[in-house]
């Protein structure tokens, strides 16, 4: 057969499986179009998980008489003034697709521009081109998709079902709003309003954060991360970083909830996932993942949105550049925030707290006042009737003394009987060598520091504290395997690492290449522990390793270097080997939980943390204390 011309209507079927891959796919060209018009608001409504309708309103530019016709043709746009693809300033410039969604539906368009005596409307019906006609409308334009897919009705055979269509198109135009925060968003789904965003005014905070952003990410991404996530601002030759990252402890299952957005655009890149992942590597396990929304502005031409037909990935002139940009940003926000952990860990304490206004069994002896006792039905379960049950009454009922000093208990750690003794108040499961000297207070209250002063120690594993509006319970464990940890990192970022000289000194085949990148950065592998040199043409020579690494393997340690040197240009493999022994020893080197701490130890824990960066969370993103407020605990016991 010849080679020949396709058919216009069979070009624009084959351009909308590219650009038009389902329900949401037309919601996303549309409100993107809709944005590019300057739209304050747009209202989405679709049918039957967007297969029956898909209707898109603005209150935009709108279109003229004249450009209407236009605007349903293949590659028509109003967005490349200059004609170069690497100026690109709008989300939309293909100029696609309203074409492709008219060739697989019926396209009903009406627009009216700012001062036109009347509104123009025009069709599109399986890529059949309909005439221009007068219609009623306001100041924008209003797009409406009927029976998406019906002239190609093969292409319905491979859309979800309803719900599955539905959340699709919510992920669509939660990432669009979050974006653009200062454009007011709704979506109704079989007459239903399933999604709301109202327009944020700009304002800034006093430290430069921008409160609209963090407004819009509220709305969507909720309290509880706005609550718990630290501002992101930073920039290096011209690009520009921003938003907000939750801390380590607010974290979820899966990465779904990393959003990046490249010049207003949303995109999924690997890049980005990577630099995430790298930057809280020393924060959370491998099966959990951070929650954050980064927005990231360069110039035009240092980034290339044109590599995909859907434009949901870019490719960046300079990834390296990027990927440092975002990493250096979010340990340093992360720093910033010092010991602080995340409010939901409290939440969740106290949501496993079910108080009760009774208790579920009758308590066994009579009421404290003498009289008969109060539950009716037990009177046959009266200490003088039942054996033993008259010690544990007297020991109930007796007096507890005074509640305000330290509560601890002797020195053997036995409770006191009645709390009355010279231990002072009631004692909890706790036991304190010191409690039997005197009191010693520093001029500043220990409880006007942020993790108060130490209290007492539950099951030898938990400290607990007091605040001056609450109280504070401490994994001595993972707060002090935090604390370690991040003094051996320190050293490690301080070249001060031991090394191991190898009796035999090992020679690893490479390719030359790869041994004149290893050898080039001997310098900086020694910093690290490794010292190596050139050994002829497509080898080196490893004379000494890192200490912390024992027996190692030298020739896989070797070989991964080399390839993380040709694709990163840096020595990650080393280094978070190194970092990952650091936290293992941190782990063994740490308090154990079981170890009886005195009073002073307890507190110095508690200032340690304090000044340690990091040291809300352990190094498997595990919370290392839980605070709670006294007014929510005051709630628990009705007292508000």
């Amino acid at each position: 057969m010849p080679i020949r011309r396709l058919p216009e209507t069979l070009v624009n079927r084959i351009a909308a499986g590219e650009v038009v891959e389902r329900p949401a796919s037309a919601v996303k060209e549309l409100v993107e179009n809709a944005i590019d018009a300057g739209a304050r608001r747009i209202d989405v409504a679709i049918a039957n998980g967007g297969r029956s309708l898909i209707s898109v309103s603005d209150d935009g530019k709108g279109m003229a008489r004249d450009e209407l016709p236009v605007a349903v043709e293949r590659h028509a746009t109003s967005k490349l003034p200059s004609d170069d693809l690497l100026d690109i300033r709008w989300l939309g410039f293909r100029g696609e697709a309203l074409p492709s969604i008219g060739a697989v539906s019926r396209l009903h368009i009406v627009s009216r521009q700012e001062g036109d005596e009347s509104a123009w409307a025009i069709e599109v019906e399986g890529g059949k081109v309909g005439v221009v006609k007068p219609a009623a409308a306001g100041k924008g334009t209003r797009i409406e998709v009927r029976d998406l897919f019906y002239a190609v009705p093969a292409r319905l055979k491979f859309l979800k079902s309803d719900r599955a269509e539905d959340l699709a198109v919510q992920e669509i135009m939660r990432r669009l709003a979050m974006a653009h925060p200062g454009i007011a968003f709704t979506l109704q789904q079989d007459g239903r309003t399933s999604f709301r965003a109202d327009a944020v005014p700009a304002s800034l905070m006093d430290d430069g954060s921008d409160l609209q952003q963090l407004g819009r990410l509220e709305q969507i991404l909720g309290r509880d991360f706005a609550d718990n996530a630290v501002p992101i601002k930073a920039e290096r030759e011209g690009i520009k970083l921003a938003g907000h990252a939750g801390l380590p402890t607010y974290n979820r299952g899966n990465a779904q909830h990393q959003f990046l957005f490249v010049n207003g655009r949303p995109v999924r890149d690997k890049l980005f996932v990577g630099a995430v992942r790298g930057a809280y590597a020393d924060f959370l396990s491998h099966d959990r993942h951070p929650v954050v929304a980064l927005f990231l502005e360069l110039p035009s031409e240092q980034v290339d949105v044109n590599v995909h037909p859907a434009k949901a990935e870019v490719r960046f002139r300079d990834p390296g550049l990027v990927r440092g940009l975002i990493v250096g940003a979010l340990r340093h926000a992360l720093a910033e925030a010092g010991h602080r952990a995340s409010t939901t860990v409290a939440q969740s304490a106290l949501g496993a707290l079910k108080p009760q206004s009774a208790p579920t069994m009758p308590l066994p002896f009579q009421s404290t006042f003498g009289g008969p006792s109060r539950w009716r039905g037990y009177d046959n379960l009266r200490p003088s009737s039942v054996p033993g049950l008259a010690e544990a009454a007297a020991l109930y009922n007796a007096p507890q003394g005074d509640f305000s000093g330290d509560v601890f208990g002797d020195a053997t750690g036995e409770l006191p009987v009645g709390g009355a003794a010279s231990g002072g108040g009631l004692a909890p499961a706790a036991r304190n060598e010191d409690a039997g000297a005197a009191p010693q207070f520093a001029p500043v209250p220990l409880q006007s520091y942020p993790l108060g002063a130490a209290r007492g120690q539950l099951h030898e594993t938990y400290i607990v504290a007091q605040t001056a509006d609450g109280i504070v319970i401490v994994d001595q464990h993972a707060a002090h395997e935090r604390l370690i940890y991040e003094r051996m990192k320190v050293n490690l970022e301080a070249g001060r690492v031991p090394r191991q000289v190898l009796l035999l000194p090992e020679v690893v085949e490479l390719s030359e290449a790869e041994a004149t990148r290893l050898s080039t950065r001997a310098d900086e592998l020694a910093e690290l522990g490794l010292v190596l040199e050139g050994f002829g043409v497509g080898a080196v020579v490893v004379r000494e390793v890192p200490a912390l690494l024992g027996d190692v393997a030298v020739q896989a340690l070797v070989r991964d270097l080399a390839d993380a040197l040709a694709e990163y240009d840096s020595v990650l493999p080393l280094k978070a080997k190194l970092e990952e022994v650091c936290g293992t020893m941190a782990c063994h080197g740490s308090v154990r939980a079981g170890r009886r701490l005195t009073l002073d130890e307890m507190n110095a824990l508690l200032r340690q943390m304090e000044a340690t960066p990091h040291s809300g969370q352990c190094n498997h993103g595990r919370p290392t204390y839980v605070e709670l407020k006294l007014a929510d605990i005051e709630k628990l016991f009705g007292r508000r």
